[in-house]
């Protein structure tokens, strides 16, 4: 194919490429603008910003050139329109990047592909009030872009053009070479990151895939279950009986909030508790956000390629909660939210949890955190997490591991009495000389604050209503925050994962502190290692652990190799010594855990080595299930395998389908009498989202159709006992019940879904019909009479009624 091109379209392209070019450092200067910080010098900045975005944008003009050539000469008329609207979707996408950072204050890289899109979608939208003014930008942004372009079009003159394109592409080349800041992170181009960091990923991904792995068959991972040396019995007096421990894993809880550091002051009973309780100062999370709390904190577990909960061919494990369980332990876990985000979920699955508690089982006397504008809540506020779990602790049941995990400090701060919260912020603003310092990010952020006074609250009721039970004596307390809250700006690469840690109990000789630096690797081995050393455990030989224990060394150091996934994908940061090392930047960190940046060539070497190593034996444990023997896991359920006819089967009907599609695919099915098939798929959706209550209500009914009633009872009990609040789940077993012709059965249901005030009027209805055919008559008419005040004019219900009389 040969190409005319005239010189005219060749031009209009440059112009495109010119004004895309303006229009994304017009969307840099509004980033710098919204930012708001007085350390940044907006002219330097600015200059810095106008460099990458246009590199950025002859870059893509470059890659686009081709395609344009291509519609050029098939349809000459549309090419010009076709490249404005790809040239629009750009600055849109860089405007969508520039509001993602402004949120998190990251750029968004590689972690976009550990989302789905169902949690990516719930992520972006709680955080975002849907509005006229959300949307402007979208439309001012690409309305730039046009206008700049009609401008150069109609005045800009061609040799001038040309001179000021070398100009240009010589000097801001040449600043980019000269001046290394100028191609920092917080003046790249947001698209240039996102491509970059991807492809980074990739290369790094296949580089370790194709280790050789084929001949190995150890376990890196394994060390004697004696390791790590018991740290903790010193500290504390047992008891007989083993001790209840609670977990209580705080939503963005920073270090800087609490025991008199930058932010602290609104978190006042923390503060208290830390001067009762044994506290690591200096302590880390081992990830950026919340993916990584439950592997890391309970699992001392690697990575994978974005997270141990993302990797979907789970790798046999043990964990804090599997082990207490296979001893005794009443294991459960408590959140306001929804446990399948993150696939947090399977983790708890899989090590055996007893109780999980999601925001799918509170019921209608608990209050859900107010919506946004679309209507979405993450789930039930702090208080009202703390009262469910409070109230759902059994006290014959001991010894028991109890995990709550709070919410309300998480976009989009929203939180009960809020406005009262907010008047005591006001308050400390006015009457602390402390936080001087840092009002201005206060006064910016103060719903943040505000929902860290509530949420300390809400532990102090807590702790309090449990001082009053017979086993508060009795019970350990351990108290950390996943990661440092995303939206206050970060001091420096290090305190995003700067967390306080404390343990608190009454068991406790006395309290102390400890500078030593530790992570939530360390605090299964050495919880575990104290509870084997005190009590009568099953024997464990071996532990896959990849933390070395909890270091109690009173003054600063640090003993550990601490590689750290500050989001999903990107292990580029290492503790090792005193030393941070993040992006190929080298930092030392001092007593206080501030950082500052050093040139340190040896030490780089010895870290970015250790780095790789690191990486090499993260990806061959998870890829190749070699964390822990299966022959020796005594302790977890695996999860479902599907043979490799099924998956042929399950493919040829879902290939490409989202896990809702499937359901309806398993419906359409189980219409159709193709049963099997239906009830296949439904397990395959169970695997992946085991609370998924409508595909396991469709698998209960199937088995029910077919006449399966026992299997199909204990399948559609399971659902009741999953979501206790969804009546679906109700009327399928009452519709077994009734095929199956266990009336008496159906009562139980019945007054089961009384007590959860699940009463639509189906559910009455149906039971009604169970007691005419029970002979209880009298029974039916009082329900009919119930239904019949709510629906009047229902001839269904009016007509059973008058049969029965």
């Amino acid at each position: 194919m040969t190409f005319n091109i005239e010189k005219e379209a060749i031009n209009k392209y440059v112009y495109l490429t010119i004004s895309l070019i303006g229009a994304l450092w017009f969307v840099s200067l509004f980033e710098l603008f919204a930012v708001k910080t007085s350390e940044t010098n907006i002219f330097l900045a600015s200059i810095y910003k106008l460099v990458n975005d246009f590199w950025s944008g002859l870059i893509i003009g470059t890659l686009l050139l081709p395609l344009f050539l291509l519609l050029n000469s098939l349809i000459k008329k549309e090419a010009i329109i076709i490249t404005k609207v790809l040239f629009i979707l750009f600055v849109i996408i860089q405007f969508s990047l520039v509001k993602y950072s402004l949120t998190t204050n990251l750029n968004l890289g590689v972690d976009i592909l550990g989302y789905s899109f169902n949690d990516a979608f719930s992520t972006v939208s709680v955080s975002e009030s849907i509005s006229f003014t959300y949307f402007f930008p979208f439309i001012i942004f690409p309305l730039f872009f046009l206008l700049l372009y009609k401008y150069i079009n109609n005045t800009i003159i061609k040799r001038k053009l040309i001179g000021v394109g070398i100009l240009s592409i010589l000097l801001l080349g040449c600043l980019k070479l000269i001046i290394p800041t100028a191609s920092s992170k917080p003046h790249q181009n947001k698209i240039s990151f996102l491509v970059n960091d991807i492809i980074k990923f990739q290369r790094e991904k296949s580089k370790l895939n194709s280790s050789e792995f084929a001949n190995r068959t150890d376990y890196p991972l394994l060390k004697s279950a004696n390791s790590p040396k018991d740290v903790l019995s010193p500290f504390l007096t047992f008891k007989e009986d083993k001790p209840n421990i609670v977990f209580i894993v705080v939503e963005g809880l920073g270090s800087e909030f609490v025991d008199g550091n930058e932010y602290s002051g609104f978190t006042p009973y923390l503060d208290s508790l830390i001067s009762k309780s044994l506290y690591w100062k200096n302590f880390v999370s081992t990830t950026g956000r919340s993916f990584g709390i439950l592997p890391s904190l309970f699992g001392s577990l690697p990575y994978g390629e974005t997270g141990f909960l993302d990797v979907t061919k789970t790798p046999s494990h043990i964990s804090l909660i599997s082990v207490l369980k296979a001893n005794g332990y009443k294991t459960s876990y408590y959140s306001g939210g929804p446990s399948s985000f993150d696939r947090k979920i399977n983790f708890l699955e899989y090590n055996g949890i007893e109780t999980l508690v999601d925001e799918n089982k509170y019921g209608p006397s608990f209050e859900k955190t107010k919506g946004n504008d679309g209507g979405f809540s993450w789930g039930y506020p702090d208080s009202e997490i703390f009262r469910k779990a409070l109230t759902s602790f059994q006290i014959e049941k001991q010894p028991r591991l109890d995990i709550v995990m709070t919410l309300s400090t998480h976009e989009p701060f929203e939180f009960p009495k809020k406005e009262e919260y907010m008047a005591k912020v006001d308050k400390l603003l006015t009457s602390s000389d402390e936080l001087e310092s840092v009002k201005n990010q206060i006064n910016d952020h103060k719903d943040i604050f505000g929902c860290l006074l509530y949420t300390d609250n809400a532990i102090k009721e807590f702790m309090h209503g449990y001082e009053q039970r017979p086993d508060y004596s009795n019970t350990i307390f351990i108290i950390t925050g996943d990661h440092r809250l995303i939206p206050i700006t970060q001091k420096d690469k290090l305190c995003r994962f700067h967390v306080p840690f404390l343990i608190y109990s009454p068991l406790l000789k006395k309290a102390d502190t400890f500078k030593s630096v530790s992570s939530h690797w360390d605090v299964t081995p050495s919880v575990l290692n104290t509870l084997i050393k005190n009590f009568k455990f099953k024997p464990l030989d071996k532990t896959p652990w990849v933390g070395n224990g909890l270091d109690t060394t009173r003054h600063f150091r640090n003993i550990h190799k601490i590689p750290l996934m500050r989001y999903k994908g990107s292990i580029n940061d290492f503790i090792y010594k005193d030393y941070l090392y993040s992006d190929g930047e080298l930092f030392k960190i001092n007593e206080n855990f501030g950082t500052y940046k050093v040139n340190e060539e040896a030490i780089v070497k010895t870290m970015t080595d250790s780095l790789l190593a690191f990486k090499r034996m993260n990806a061959y444990v998870t890829q190749q299930n070699k964390i822990f023997p299966d022959s020796l896991n005594i302790y977890v359920t695996p999860k479902t395998e599907f043979s490799p006819e099924q998956l042929a089967t399950i493919n040829e009907h879902t290939k490409g389908k989202t896990y809702d599609e499937m359901l309806f695919i398993a419906r359409d099915l189980s219409f159709k009498k193709q049963y099997e098939i239906a009830r296949l798929l439904c397990d395959y959706i169970l695997n992946e989202y085991p609370n998924y209550t409508d595909a396991r209500i469709l698998k209960g009914r199937s088995l029910a159709w077919e006449r399966h009633y026992e299997e199909s009872e204990k399948v559609l009990l399971n659902a009741i006992k999953r979501s206790p609040y969804y009546d679906d789940a109700y009327l399928a077993i009452l519709d077994m019940y009734w095929w199956s012709g266990q009336d008496d059965k159906s009562v139980q249901i019945f007054n089961q879904a009384k007590k959860n005030d699940v009463l639509n009027a189906d559910i009455p209805f149906k039971m009604a019909k169970a007691y005419q055919r029970l002979d209880h008559k009298a029974f039916a008419i009082k329900l009919m009479d119930s239904i019949i005040k709510i629906h009047p004019n229902n001839s269904d219900y009016l007509a059973f009624k008058k049969g029965l009389k």
